[in-house]
């Protein structure tokens, strides 16, 4: 055992307590007046706990974590949450001394000088019971019933939860040797081992009596005959103790340590077990390991000791250099806290190191630190040989077994020579001490080693020989010879393995290596050697040559095998490695190390169990009858391969033959054994030599064989995965179109080698349209797949939604919206439109959201032909409609408050901000500025002469957020337009060509007449009124009859000169070559316009046939909607001025402003829709 300091700190204060959280991550420390928190993994301080007053001289942890105490000479007691919180705080008469948790109630027992209390967190209160003495500890039972009390007048006092003493102790130093520590033994499972503890012998002992120790109920528990643990039992054995109702009470074991320097144990009943065992120091503090199974005490000495259940001392933890007023294990870990009078806080961890011993079947091992266990590997018997003092060093050797102990050793020997004896008994006592780091025992002597130093000794302990070495001594091994002349077999560090013979003072060098040994073993007929060095080789040398025979990788150790020359073992990595003679290496998994290996069993010791693997050593089974199948395998394995094919026949196992000609890749032979045998065998041999060719990198070959086979798929496969388009090409052509599977790996590995045109003539070949459909979908062949949906239209789907998803991924979203349109995926084309409209918008090109918005309303107007879509599609195309007429006027606002140079006439400007203010009486559409509208109409009305309009506009302007480029120009605006008259110019007042009205330029109507109600029509580019006057039909007459009504043109009057009528796929143009008389008062249209003045609701214009008969066709604009809409009828009323409308968006220009647009753009400025240069 050896303690590592993992951490240390130092606080002003004195440590006098310190307790952990049950899931150790947090340690709690009483250091002057402060409580202290830790993190125990590294030391670092988390928070120091302010509370008591005065010096903290005690503090716990409730086993479920939840919560804390701290006691103090200030006479309180805190109660903290695991959250660092206080939460609860009551005093006492004197200073706390100690206080401890309840481990299953966590009820708090807090003890000062002069009483006792009792809280529990049910009950929110302190039940106090007065006390004769100062109680200076306290610990309650692992099952919570009783509460132990250590008295300053040396008593011991045990209580039940209520506070009521049950049983006394009074120690016989009394007064003069106060009890200042107490703890039960967390553990109950030992108590048998104390029974009969004074009347042991410890240095003879036999099984059959430790068997005896041992209750029944506990041996199986313990140590079963399978040598592993079964389950336990409680030893039933009677009460005597002060509890009523629990049959366990003697199970609990109390540990007490006074100031009389004495460590003493107690049962609950308060009969004391053992006799009181002198510490020579005064001990401060007193705690167990998780488990039980050791103690911990520190004091006066300024260390802090380790000592067994039972009180044997095992060693030091930690040297301080003031007095250790706590100590305390981690909880379930090695790790030790130990706080000292100067303030020193030190964390160790504790490292138990295996000590053991092997001699063939025979495997000593120590066990609680004071046990030896011996363990009969074959037969799992075992014997515990209790030593009460710490086991240093175990070495065995045939019948001996030697015991090193801190001042002497003990030399054991077995009763008689029979392999199976486990009676040992004592033959010799060296009482002596020793150093060594090794230790050997032969039939006469000890070995012991010495760094670079072997000693030997007699078993009276006489110093027979010494031997000197060149390096330190890393193994040694008793090799066996005759009793007093045995040979060792040592390992150095320099590389160096001697042979020593205890009678002979020079040692022999076997041979030298470059790199140091960890482990040695020599074979049974002592003629090789098995090295592992310190790179994790095992290494195989002829003794005798020093020749390296061999070497193998990942080994940690090695052992030949005792009855065959040339098998060994070794392990490491993870796994048991069997090597025989020049065979290759057998590998299986285990964890642990290789020990032995002896006949079919291999010895493995992982931590400290030592497990026995069983190797078989023969292959012929029990029962096996069938003399020519084993013979067959002989000479198979011999070689003679012939004869064993022929007596596999004979044995009816023809398969085995062919599975040996093949794995030997003897192919011909196979053929030769087959003959003509049945056809699936052959196929069978010609696939495997196949397989063959293929594995050994000839794919050519193995493609040729499995076509002759019939295995098409694997030949497809090899070719495919090698890129032989020639040979895929084929083995395609020569496949019958029935052959499915195979014809679409080809295909496959067409498309994936790049070669579409065979992969679509396979395709073809086996009548696979869809999988031609996607092959030219993926290879992008549309022109291929537009051909082949106008033969198969239920493929339309199939090409034309990829062919759309591909073009909106190549930046095509109007050439994509028309392909999912055409695919009928009508909601994939507004979702596209709506995309590409917001995109316009938030971009600011407002030109491009009209025209989508545009599409989108045409779009709408399809899907309307639906009756079940038809309200709500022709809302949405209304809207649409409305939505681009907007942001076509305003893409000339944008352009003109955005940019440095106007594009646009100022009267074209003034005309569309007032068209957009008029349409903007409700919500302003995305992207869309009131400022910008309303800054562009002051502007261009202050420039025309409204000044009127263009002081209400700058009004307007006041109560908007301005932007800062604007604020200037507006402020300076709105002062120079007072200085303007307050009215608007004559020549710019819009004329309602129905009822002859001048409507004001501010329209509350908005763009209607305030006095008919008509709607104006506005020219799509100059957004001027257009002389036009919508008209409706008399119910009853079609639009068919209409259009023929009017292309009658009854003559009226005759005229002077001629219209001139330009009619195109693109356009409709009425165009007067030269002036002619107005028309006269007799048309009878003219007379249907007459309204009366004042009228709120509008009335519309209603022509019957005899109207219609009287109308030039040259005078009639007629918008051809597609069902479900109305044809809409315009009747121009200034036949001079020629008018243009779009046939596709039906928006109206005048004829000169469409022309010159048209030149501009080659189409229609609004639908965008393409205008041949032959109908210009």
């Amino acid at each position: 055992m050896r303690a590592v300091l993992t951490w240390r700190d130092k606080a002003e204060q004195c440590i006098y307590d310190l307790a952990f959280k049950p899931d150790g991550m947090q340690l709690i420390l009483a250091a002057g007046n402060r409580l202290l928190v830790y993190d125990t993994s590294d030391g670092t301080l988390l928070q120091p706990l302010k509370g008591h007053k005065d010096t903290v001289y005690c503090v716990a942890y409730a086993k479920d974590g939840k919560r804390f105490a701290s006691g103090s000479a200030d006479k309180s007691v805190i109660i903290w949450t695991s959250k660092l919180e206080g939460i609860l705080k009551y005093t006492h008469n004197d200073s706390i001394q100690c206080v401890s948790y309840n481990p299953v109630t966590h009820q708090l027992a807090s003890c000062s000088s002069s009483d006792f209390g009792l809280w529990s967190p049910e009950q929110k209160s302190v039940t106090k019971h007065k006390s004769n003495s100062k109680i200076t500890c306290c610990s309650w039972t692992n099952d919570g019933q009783y509460l132990a009390l250590g008295m300053f007048n040396g008593i011991i006092s045990i209580r039940n939860k209520n506070g009521e003493e049950k049983v006394k102790i009074e120690r016989p130093g009394g007064s003069l040797s106060p009890i200042w520590s107490i703890c039960w033994n967390p553990s109950s499972r030992w108590e048998s081992f104390w029974m009969n503890r004074e009347s042991e012998d410890a240095e003879e002992v036999n099984v059959n009596r430790y068997f005896q120790e041992i209750p029944s109920t506990l041996k199986s528990a313990v140590y079963s005959s399978q040598g592993s643990e079964a389950e336990e039992e409680e030893p039933e054995e009677e009460d005597d103790s002060p509890r009523d109702d629990n049959s366990e009470e003697h199970n609990d074991i109390l540990a007490v340590a006074d100031w009389g320097q004495k460590l003493s144990f107690y049962q609950l009943s308060g009969k004391q077990i053992g006799k009181d065992r002198s510490l020579n120091f005064d001990p401060c503090c007193l705690s167990y390991f998780t488990k039980g199974e050791y103690i911990l005490l520190g004091g006066s000495d300024k260390q802090v000791s380790l000592f067994t259940k039972d009180g044997v001392r095992l060693g030091t933890v930690g040297e301080q250099n003031s007095w250790v007023w706590t100590c305390k294990v981690k909880p379930d870990s090695n790790y030790v806290v130990v706080g000292c009078q100067d303030g020193t806080i030190s964390f160790y961890q504790l490292i138990f190191s295996t000590v053991h011993g092997l001699y063939k079947d025979r495997y000593a091992y120590r066990d609680s630190m004071t046990d030896v266990i011996v363990q009969h590997l074959i037969t799992e018997q075992k014997v515990r040989i209790k030593c009460k003092e710490l086991v240093k060093k175990i070495a065995i050797y045939k019948n001996r077994l030697a015991i090193q102990l801190p001042e002497k050793i003990l030399i054991y020997e077995l009763y008689s020579d029979d392999s199976s004896d486990m009676h040992y008994r004592v033959k010799e006592k060296i009482v002596k001490k020793f150093e060594c780091n090794l230790l050997v025992v032969c039939a006469d002597h000890i070995i012991l080693c010495q760094e670079k130093r072997l000693q030997c000794l007699s078993f009276s302990g006489v110093k027979e020989r010494e031997w000197q070495m060149e390096s330190l001594i890393r193994y040694i091994k008793v090799i066996g010879g005759p009793p007093g002349r045995e040979g060792l077999l040592v390992g150095l560090k320099n590389g160096q393995i001697l042979k020593i013979f205890v009678d002979n003072l020079f040692a022999i060098v076997l041979l030298k290596q470059a790199t140091a040994v960890r482990c040695l073993d020599m074979s049974a007929s002592r003629n090789k050697l098995a090295v592992v060095d310190e790179n994790d080789t095992c290494l195989v040398y002829d003794i005798h040559t020093k020749e390296l025979l061999f070497q193998e990788p990942n080994a940690n150790s090695v052992a030949w095998n005792t009855q065959c020359e040339d098998m060994l073992c070794f392990s490491g990595g993870g796994y048991l490695n069997i090597k025989a003679s020049t065979f290759p290496v057998h590998q299986q998994k285990l964890q642990g190390f290789v020990v032995g290996y002896n006949g079919s069993k291999i010895f493995c010791l992982h931590v400290f169990s030592m497990s026995a693997v069983e190797v078989p050593q023969e292959r012929k089974k029990r029962g096996e009858t069938n003399n020519d199948l084993f013979l067959a395998d002989v000479f198979s394995y011999q070689g003679k391969f012939h004869e064993a094919a022929k007596l596999y026949k004979r044995s009816g196992h023809e398969n085995l033959a062919l599975d040996m000609y093949t794995d030997l890749r003897m192919f011909e032979y196979a053929k030769d054994f087959l003959g003509s045998g049945d056809p699936k065998e052959t196929k069978m041999l010609i696939t495997k030599q196949a397989d063959w060719a293929r594995n050994i990198n000839e794919p050519k070959a193995a493609v040729e064989m499995y076509i002759s086979a019939g295995e098409h798929i694997k030949a497809i496969e090899i070719s495919g995965d090698h890129g032989w388009v020639d040979t895929l090409i084929d083995i395609a052509r020569k496949l019958d179109k029935a052959e499915r599977e195979p014809l679409l790996m080809c295909a496959y590995y067409f498309k994936k080698l790049d070669n579409p045109g065979y992969a679509a003539e396979t395709y073809l070949k086996i009548g696979d349209l869809k999988s031609l459909v996607q092959l030219h979908v993926e290879t992008q062949r549309w022109d291929e797949a537009f051909a082949l949906g106008e033969k198969h239209p239920e493929f339309k789907d199939d090409i034309y939604v990829p062919y759309a998803q591909w073009l909106a991924e190549n930046d095509r979203f109007e050439e994509a919206q028309k392909a999912f349109h055409k695919a009928g995926r009508q909601r994939e084309a507004v979702r596209v439109l709506e995309q590409l409209t917001h995109n316009a918008v938030v971009e600011s090109r407002f030109n491009d959201a009209a025209y989508y918005y545009w599409m989108l309303s045409m779009q709408c107007l399809d899907i309307a032909q639906d009756p079940a879509q038809k309200d709500v599609m022709l809302d949405k195309f209304r809207h649409f409609q409305h939505l681009a007429e907007l942001y076509h006027g305003y893409h000339a606002i944008q352009r003109y408050t955005e940019e440095p140079f106007s594009f646009h006439l100022p009267e074209t400007l003034f005309n569309i901000s007032r068209f957009l203010l008029h349409s903007l009486t409700k919500d302003t559409p995305l992207g869309i500025s009131k400022v910008n509208t309303l800054f562009t109409l002051a502007k261009q009305s202050k420039a025309l002469g409204a000044y009127k309009l263009a002081r209400h506009a700058y009004d307007k302007l006041q109560g908007l957020q301005i932007p800062a480029r604007f604020q200037k120009s507006i402020e300076l605006g709105s002062l120079t337009i007072r200085s303007k008259p307050f009215h608007d110019s004559e020549e710019l007042v819009p004329l309602c060509y129905r009822c002859s009205t001048n409507n004001p330029l501010l329209n509350n109507l908005g763009n209607v007449c305030i006095n008919c109600r008509q709607p104006f029509v506005f020219s799509a580019s100059s957004y001027e009124v257009l002389h036009l006057v919508e008209f409706y039909l008399e119910e009853g007459i079609t639009d068919e009859e209409a259009v023929s009504l009017i292309d009658l043109e009854a003559p009226r009057h005759k005229r002077e000169n001629k219209w001139q009528e330009i009619t195109s796929n693109n356009s409709q143009t009425l165009r007067l070559d030269e002036t002619m008389d107005s028309m006269g008062d007799d048309d009878p249209f003219t007379a249907k316009l007459s309204f009366e003045q004042g009228g709120s609701e509008f009335v519309p214009v209603v022509v019957n046939r005899s109207v219609l008969r009287s109308m030039s066709r040259r005078d009639v604009l007629i918008k051809r909607w597609p069902p479900p809409l109305q044809w809409q009828y315009f009747r121009s009323l200034l036949p001079d001025a020629s008018i243009t409308m779009c046939p596709s968006c039906f928006q109206m220009f005048h004829s000169e402003d469409y022309e010159l647009l048209v030149l501009q753009h080659t189409c229609c400025p609004y639908c965008r829709r393409r205008i041949d240069d032959s109908s210009s």
